[in-house]
């Protein structure tokens, strides 16, 4: 068997989300953002560990069977993106979920809908950065659409923010003055706008529900904070093992495109772990990598199913020799960094084809 997998620690999970905890006040609640298979990390896993969670968040119905399936009755679930057409009322009625509004036509669609159940909605405002949500006078129109509609339990208010990462943008103060500046004309059951980052430095973003999501796994959503420094734990270990090692003479080439020479005598491992596995392709030369416990520099091209890396300076790596890609002691931010991307992305595109193991 290939020797890739990804350690999935579900107590690291469970600590983490006690770390989104403290940092609120008792009365607030958090929906656990296990989208896009919990961001890579296995939902059925992730739901089971987030048990204390009093919702969980996924981007649309298909992903919510698995969370409902496993989810307490009395834990909401939340569409975050809501229904892509019509019919799909009626499911997240059957399962009870909470969806959210961002286009005047989903309101249409559900006050045509005849269901078993009311909904309850959340009404997305575009505070500021035009993605999806309502323009204020679409939520207004909308508002007075919905109030008192049959096929509604509760109106709610939500945004989403798109500099809570960087502490004093102004575009944070914005976008908290445009959602609140809904408020006065307008009541809601129920108010969310706090993302991972706004939920750990941003506590005048904190309303009823917050909605941590990469912090859950073990990541720093916030620039200039490492997850250590958050008092995070690494959730996801990408973890495989050297397949070969080789003396290369100076001014040999490694991998393709022969992009890479060597400068002078190496020793050269190659490693279980490619583009297909969901490292980055784009990953250059001295992008760190455990060997051993012992951090090596990557060197040359990443290809599909392989990378080699510059254990000169490692005598004793040899064929079997474990490796951490990222992980408890490699941050997976660190590797992100270095590949010009984001932990989000390493985490949720690690393929369907690297075992979990929890």
């Amino acid at each position: 068997m290939r020797p890739i997998y990804a350690q999935i620690d579900l107590a690291a999970l469970a600590h983490n989300f006690g770390v989104a905890r403290r940092c609120c006040a008792p009365d607030k609640k958090l929906f656990a953002v296990v989208k896009a298979n919990a961001y890579g990390h296995g939902v059925e896993a992730a739901v089971s560990a987030l048990q204390e969670a009093d919702g969980f968040a996924v981007c649309a119905l298909e992903e919510a069977a698995p969370v409902r399936a496993l989810a307490h009755p009395e834990q909401r679930i939340l569409l975050l993106e809501g229904v892509f057409q019509a019919r799909e009322y009626l499911q997240a009625a059957q399962w009870q979920l909470d969806v959210v509004i961002h286009h005047p036509q989903q309101a249409q669609w559900l006050l045509g809908q005849e269901l078993a159940a009311p909904l309850n909605v959340w009404l997305k405002l575009d505070s500021g950065m035009h993605r999806l949500g309502l323009s204020p006078a679409e939520l207004a129109e909308v508002y007075a659409q919905l109030n008192g509609a049959p096929q509604v339990a509760e109106l709610n208010l939500l945004s989403h923010l798109a500099c809570a990462d960087e502490r004093g943008h102004e575009l944070n103060e914005a976008q908290l003055e445009a959602f609140l500046d809904q408020l006065p004309e307008r009541e809601f059951k129920h108010l969310s706008l706090a993302n991972s980052a706004a939920l750990l430095t941003l506590p005048a973003m904190h309303m009823d529900w917050l909605r941590p999501g990469l912090m859950l796994y073990g990541a720093s959503p916030c620039a200039g904070l490492s997850a250590q420094e958050l008092g995070l734990t690494a959730v996801m270990s990408l973890r495989s093992e050297v397949l070969a090692v080789r003396e290369v003479e100076a001014g040999a080439s490694i991998g393709y495109g022969a992009s890479w020479l060597t400068e002078k005598p190496a020793r050269i491992a190659t490693i279980a772990c490619g583009y297909a596995d969901g490292y980055p392709r784009q990953a250059p030369v001295g992008t760190p990598v455990l060997v051993g416990g012992q951090r090596a520099p990557l060197v040359g091209r990443v290809s599909m199913d392989l990378i080699t890396v510059d254990v000169s300076g490692l005598p004793d790596v040899a064929v079997g020799t474990p490796v951490e890609l990222w992980g408890a002691q490699l941050p997976v931010d660190e590797v992100a960094d270095h590949a010009g991307t984001l932990s989000y992305e390493l985490l949720s595109q690690v393929t369907a084809r690297v075992p979990r193991r929890y």
